[in-house]
């Protein structure tokens, strides 16, 4: 099995797919592989890029077999908007979590459970954060200001996406997810400015290793015939627990320095690792 992450990594600096890099996968489902995308998108922000890029999952325009979305809250087959598996924030644990956001004056938003994740709530409790905005323009039709009464009609939640400025956003993502034991705490680079860190709140069992664990039992395949390839600290779980992994060349330094390095996502980064998967095979 082979599991790629999509911004950053499959998806170029301008947002597009890299012919040399679909042949790869291509490649790979011709050894008889199972490719797998894992984003932290929701199915309809990654909807929304593949429009963008005049591609759709139903006509199965890309070579992917399964599909990883909310950083592994959801799973599904590429070609089916049917889940396989969702998970969701008990109300307990969303309910500390919003507790903590408030006090620490940080700006979130709340999006309703799979598969209708696109829709959200949203909170400002801080000073001026343009990532916050220029996400909430974006999703614009998808948005309603918080409220209790508004929670309690969502009937629970996906996730909780944190927004803080890249300025002391490390330490104020060290600290919620040291004062979350209940939840599962993923930290990742706002795909909007690269530079703001977006921390992203789910149930306790979320992330894109655990729904890489469980595709893979799913398939029979053992964890040692796993690849992962990403770019960036939400993929860290991810790649710790695959057999083989390696990082694009555009990854923060700290993933470079602990795992195999290939090209940057503009110069074939997924191809590169593919091939040396498959070699070592």
């Amino acid at each position: 099995m082979f599991v790629s992450d999509l911004d950053g990594t499959l998806l170029t600096s301008d947002r597009r797919l890299a012919a040399v890099d679909v042949a790869a996968l291509a490649e790979l489902r011709r050894h008889g592989v199972r490719v797998v995308l894992a984003t932290g998108r929701s199915e309809h922000s990654l909807a929304r890029q593949l429009q963008l890029l005049g591609l759709a999952r139903e006509k199965a325009s890309l070579p992917i077999d399964y599909l990883i979305f909310s950083t592994g809250a959801g799973v599904s087959l590429f070609s089916a908007r049917t889940p396989l598996r969702s998970l969701t924030l008990s109300g307990a644990a969303l309910a500390g979590a919003l507790d903590l956001l408030d006090r620490l004056g940080i700006d979130y938003m709340v999006h309703r459970p799979i598969p209708h994740t696109a829709h959200f709530l949203f909170r400002r409790n801080g000073g001026d954060n343009p990532d916050f905005t220029r996400r909430l323009e974006l999703y614009a039709d998808f948005a309603q200001p918080f409220s209790r009464q508004a929670l309690d009609s969502f009937g629970g939640a996906t996730e909780v996406v944190a927004i803080v400025p890249a300025a002391g956003g490390h330490e104020k993502a060290a600290r919620v997810a040291a004062l979350l034991n209940e939840c599962s705490v993923v930290k990742a680079t706002s795909p909007l400015d690269g530079e703001s860190l977006w921390i992203e709140i789910f149930a306790p069992t979320v992330s894109k290793s655990g729904a890489a664990a469980w595709l893979a039992t799913r398939c029979g395949i053992a964890r040692e015939e796993v690849c992962a390839v990403g770019n960036d600290y939400n993929d860290e779980d991810l790649l710790s627990w695959a057999g083989q992994a390696y990082v694009v060349g555009n990854a923060p330094l700290s993933l470079r320095r602990r795992f195999a390095t290939v090209a940057d996502n503009d110069h074939g980064g997924v191809a590169e690792a593919a091939a040396r998967w498959l070699a070592g095979r």
